[in-house]
């Protein structure tokens, strides 16, 4: 086990190096019949939720949230419930006055939640149709950011005729950019004990290296 241990290190290091590339995008669908449009932002979520703990359960993950569709993902244009989740990280860099805007097809309504908090909800038909000049058709928050991990979650219902969807942000100075896995946002910010095993990882690389130099033969 010592022996492998230098890789072992590695490999973590590797893993850490790898993880500052994107966000990440998950989508989940169940089949739903809403019965109408909810109250609040908590109420879409408990309900969105509830319906992806059914048999028709199914999930994805995405290389891009641009203009996507459940029908091209899961197959089938009426009757589901769709969460999608977005993990990323905040440099100290970037952190500030973030822009987040989902434009979605959403027959009754839905929500939009940054690390489990509210910060829109749209309790009528939603219909994007690849645009942003109409505010009531697309999800719109704007908030402070500080370095770490932050997870943009939106839930919704659609009753028939599902349309295309995208999910941006803007980040401060920035322009608005649709989250994808070419977004150069980063996927996670490693915690302290991460940076730590990356370091250690690399030194003992080293060490192992100079280890196995040849000796050098001295010769009269």
């Amino acid at each position: 086990m010592k022996k492998n241990l230098p890789w072992v290190l590695a490999a973590a290091a590797l893993a850490v190096a790898g993880s500052v590339c994107a966000s990440t995008i998950t989508i989940e669908s169940a089949s739903a019949t809403p019965s109408g449009m909810l109250s609040d932002a908590g109420a879409y979520q408990s309900a969105v939720n509830s319906s992806l703990q059914g048999t028709t359960y199914t999930k994805t993950s995405v290389a891009s949230y641009n203009n996507i569709t459940h029908a091209s993902l899961f197959g089938g244009n009426s009757n589901f419930a769709l969460k999608s989740t977005i993990h990323f990280g905040v440099t100290q860099a970037t952190a500030g006055l973030w822009q987040f805007r989902a434009g979605v097809d959403f027959g009754y309504g839905g929500a939009l939640f940054l690390n489990d908090v509210a910060l829109d909800v749209k309790s009528y038909d939603m219909w994007w149709a690849g645009q942003y000049n109409n505010a009531s058709q697309y999800f719109n928050a704007a908030v402070n950011l500080g370095a770490g991990n932050h997870i943009l979650t939106i839930y919704g219902f659609e009753g028939c005729c599902d349309g295309g969807q995208q999910a941006q942000f803007m980040a401060p100075a920035g322009t608005f950019t649709s989250f994808s896995n070419t977004d150069n946002l980063v996927s996670a910010v490693p915690e302290p004990e991460t940076y730590a095993m990356f370091l250690t990882g690399l030194g003992m690389l080293g060490f192992h290296a100079r280890r196995r130099e040849p000796s050098a033969t001295i010769t009269a």
